[in-house]
């Protein structure tokens, strides 16, 4: 009789606060569990590409060294394996940025957030993969598709697309995303995590030119809203918050798409009535409240993406040459933009400005939008398809993420159910200046109503003694 495979006794698909408080405990080491997992991630990836370079024997070392720390009561990361993007520097590793012609030299030093990461006491297992600088939903170069746990024939996302089918297979219990026009929530809602972007000015960026002109952030992807308040939290460079339930609150609902022609299509539209019976069951108020996306958003906001390519290009630069046909073309409408004027503060000032005044002007604490408005597409060679082709396939499919980037608010997407064909879907929750706990809250009171699976199905394949079985 053949054996069934299932791995033996491991800490594999363990939430990152269940490894850290065993860590801290005593009742595993953190050179185990990252031992756990890089021998899961070598036995896995392959099917996912959502690795670029994985940090096998630095990583055993750097878990060795938090077993030797005297203060692992005061890290709330402790041995927790962690992923980073692949444009984000990991002192040791070439920045590649989504791709070899892109790939910057061997980091001297880590980025700001991947510091904090390590002060933490959590261990970096290795850098995942995005798209060519960060421009698309959809994960993959010549090298290799990134494939969605919950249906390999299906994209996770991007850009953070290799973050979030590391965390949606458990080869990481979470994975630091950065979500410049929906690169951390677009993943999220496809693979059936929870995603947090964070409000301009929270967490330093400091990345490309200038930050995607303000529109970029830094955050995590995880599987449940703790550990997405505890990486939030390390991030900010900020103390651990116990999340508190918020009292009653009135949140404004809205299917009308950012994109006139692209609406959500039945799933997702089920999703925000599902929703909708969770804000009412935790006593909260729904309103209908839509908001008002001006012609001219759409537009200056593709003229901001077209430009912030361009910027990074000529910041680091990159041979256009050597970009993909879609990169270059992508680039040159950036210039072509900026040469006409239509990349401009005032603009994105003034989106902002209406933003927050959406709230006070609906009497409104949230607002309840979807997270997507169809399947996420095929998982296939996109980098080598038309520019053309790449936009229409991310606009129909994700069009409501990229206003609250533009307007710098923040923004998280929850799962709230699966869709027929068996993929994840979720819906988004956007907030004022300073919200971030509050949609944390709301999230949580989602979780404990109404559970959802945190991995893909058949990932990750524990045996009965792993706290994830438990």
């Amino acid at each position: 009789m053949a054996v069934p495979d299932i791995m033996p006794t491991t800490w594999v698909g363990a939430t990152a606060k269940q490894v850290a408080r065993g860590v801290r405990r005593g009742d595993v080491s953190a050179t185990q569990v990252v031992a756990d997992h890089l021998d899961y991630i070598g036995r896995t990836d392959a099917d996912l590409a959502a690795f670029r370079t994985v940090r096998g024997g630095e990583a055993i070392t750097e878990a060795e060294k938090v077993d030797e720390q005297d203060d692992l009561a005061n890290l709330p990361l402790a041995g927790v394996p962690v992923a980073v993007k692949e444009n984000t520097p990991v002192a040791g590793l070439p920045t590649w940025n989504g791709s070899a012609a892109c790939r910057t030299p061997v980091a001297e030093a880590d980025h700001e957030v991947v510091r904090r990461l390590r002060g933490a006491g959590a261990v970096i297992l290795g850098v995942t993969r995005m798209p060519e600088l960060g421009l698309w939903a959809l994960t993959d170069d010549e090298t290799g598709v990134t494939r969605n746990p919950w249906d390999l024939r299906r994209t996770p996302g991007g850009s953070s697309g290799g973050a979030a089918a590391a965390v949606a297979a458990g080869l990481v219990p979470m994975a630091h995303g950065n979500d410049g026009l929906g690169s951390i929530r677009i993943p999220a809602a496809c693979c059936g995590l929870v995603g947090l972007k964070p409000g301009r000015g929270v967490i330093p960026y400091q990345l490309g030119a200038d930050d995607w002109f303000g529109l970029a952030e830094h955050g995590m992807l995880t599987t449940t809203v703790a550990d997405a308040a505890v990486g939030f939290s390390v991030l900010a460079g900020r103390r651990p918050e116990k999340l508190v339930p918020p009292q009653r609150l009135r949140v404004g609902v809205s299917l009308r798409s950012p994109v006139r022609g692209v609406s959500p299509d039945a799933p997702n539209r089920d999703a925000v009535a599902a929703a909708g019976r969770l804000l009412a069951a935790a006593g909260h108020d729904t309103v209908p409240a839509d908001p008002i996306y001006p012609t001219a958003l759409g537009l200056k906001g593709l003229a901001t993406w077209f430009a912030a390519a361009a910027a990074d290009v000529r910041a680091a630069g990159v041979e256009r040459r050597g970009l993909q046909a879609r990169s270059r073309r992508h680039v040159s409408l950036g210039e072509w933009a900026q040469r006409r004027g239509y990349v401009r503060e005032a603009d994105r000032a003034a989106w902002r400005e209406r933003s927050v005044n959406f709230f006070a002007d609906h009497s409104i604490d949230l607002l309840l939008t979807p997270a997507l408005a169809a399947l996420p597409p095929e998982a296939a060679g996109w980098s080598g398809r038309s520019w053309l082709a790449n936009m229409r396939a991310n606009i129909r499919y994700a069009p409501y993420a990229a206003p609250w980037n533009i307007a710098g608010l923040p923004a998280i997407v929850v799962p709230v159910g699966r869709r027929p064909d068996g993929l994840p879907v979720a819906v988004q929750f956007v907030g004022p200046p300073g919200s971030e706990l509050l949609l944390l809250g709301v999230a949580g009171q989602f979780e404990m109503q109404a559970p959802w699976q945190r991995h893909a199905p058949g990932y990750p394949r524990v045996g009965t003694g792993s706290p994830a079985a438990a």
